[in-house]
């Protein structure tokens, strides 16, 4: 019975260590580190067109725009226009309470008349001075009058003449401050210069506008929606590469799936230093026949100043690829580049071989490249990208 006993306690402690071992076989197993993945990805180099751009960012605003102001003071009677109103050129959109500029108007006919009045007045008193002058020179040539008469009437004709030359000017003076009022009345009534449609209105019904150091702005009108301007600056470094009739494509926030078209149609001489970089303003023609785009939304430019087809081309990032390997290997492949030349890696069954390639027209994310032994479909490493890593698997499992 003892003997029983034992052997089934031996075979008890037998199981239950093949069981630990197991354990921390499964254990080992579950958490051992996998060996390290390749330091990098691979891509293919690819054959097709290639555009080199230049990228900006820019307003849309419309072609023309009219600042519409008032040329007098006043507190706004009416309004006849709003937002998003089209107009036509003459078409009462404004009007300023104009009765004051109606009394200046009164005030300056009746000054214009009063001087016409003194005007007639000198008018005559020239004529009877000329008619005296006449009877006194009469009576000369008879020795009736003495010299100082003669030369006494002659001097009244001289002072009424001028008289009336002075009374003439009065008129004409009178007749341009009327004009003046009835120009500034005329002012009260705020007319579209052009045809367009109301973007803006900065005014309420009775409130004041003053005219007195600028012309206050009352509407912003754009004359035509359907075109449209882009004004964006490009910096010193890519000036030279664009110019004027360059395809333009660009996004706008609003529709973030969608990319609109335009031409560049001027690059203007001025610089506008910013932080101390120099930049110069290009204006971008774009067609807005849907009026989808809007004044004031912000378009990230991009301008085409090369294109290419059918070249062998790969992502940037595989001349920028560097693998891990001695220094000196490395100093030996750049060393034997020529100016224009570059490097690609391409893996193989003992690691990555450098692969010299020139390199031609420079996109926003692919190169253009060609060279010996290059061609399409041919894999090339790149730095390795996020989410591609291995990761430690943590657990206890047999599998």
């Amino acid at each position: 019975m003892r003997l029983k006993l034992s052997s089934v306690l031996a075979s008890g402690w037998f199981w239950l260590a093949l069981l630990a071992t197991a354990a921390l076989g499964a254990y080992y197993l579950g958490n051992r580190t996998p060996p390290p993945p390749p330091a990098y990805s691979t891509v293919k180099v690819t054959r097709g067109e290639l555009a080199a751009t230049v990228s900006a960012t820019g307003t849309l605003s419309p072609l023309i725009t009219v600042l519409v102001g008032s040329q007098v003071s006043g507190a706004i009677q009416s309004l006849s226009a709003d937002f998003n109103q089209p107009v036509k050129t003459g078409e009462v959109i404004a009007q300023i309470e104009p009765s004051l500029f109606k009394a200046k108007v009164a005030e300056a006919r009746a000054n214009l008349a009063s001087a016409a009045a003194a005007r007639d007045k000198a008018d005559v008193e020239v004529k009877e001075a000329r008619r005296n002058l006449k009877r006194v020179a009469s009576l000369e040539s008879r020795r009736l009058v003495s010299d100082s008469d003669v030369d006494a009437a002659r001097s009244a004709l001289q002072a009424n003449e001028a008289q009336y030359r002075l009374n003439v000017a009065a008129v004409a003076q009178a007749q341009a401050a009327l004009d003046h009022e009835r120009f500034n009345l005329d002012n009260t009534t705020i007319r579209a210069p052009i045809d367009g449609v109301v973007i803006s209105r900065s005014v309420d019904v009775g409130q004041t506008v003053a005219a007195s150091l600028q012309a206050p702005t009352l509407f912003t009108i754009a004359q035509d929606l359907t075109r449209m301007q882009i004004e964006t600056s490009v910096d010193e470094s890519f000036i030279g590469s664009v110019k004027e009739g360059d395809p333009v494509s660009f996004t706008v926030f609003a529709y973030p799936g969608r990319t609109f078209h335009g031409e560049l149609a001027q690059v203007r001489l001025e610089p506008i230093v910013e932080a101390g970089v120099v930049k110069y303003n290009c204006i971008v023609h774009v067609d807005n026949a849907d009026l989808a785009l809007k004044p004031g939304m912000t378009a990230t430019v991009s301008i085409e100043v090369e294109r290419v087809a059918d070249v062998l081309k790969v992502p940037n990032d595989a001349l920028r690829f560097v693998p891990v390997l001695a220094e000196d290997k490395l100093e030996q492949v750049r060393a034997a580049l020529a100016p224009g030349e570059a490097v690609l890696w391409t893996p193989g069954a003992d690691g990555l071989a450098p692969r010299v390639v020139r390199t031609g027209l420079v996109g926003e994310t692919d190169t253009q490249v060609e060279g010996e032994n290059i061609h399409a479909g041919l894999a090339v490493a790149v730095p390795q990208r996020k989410g591609e890593t291995s990761r430690k698997r943590r657990g206890i499992s047999l599998f």
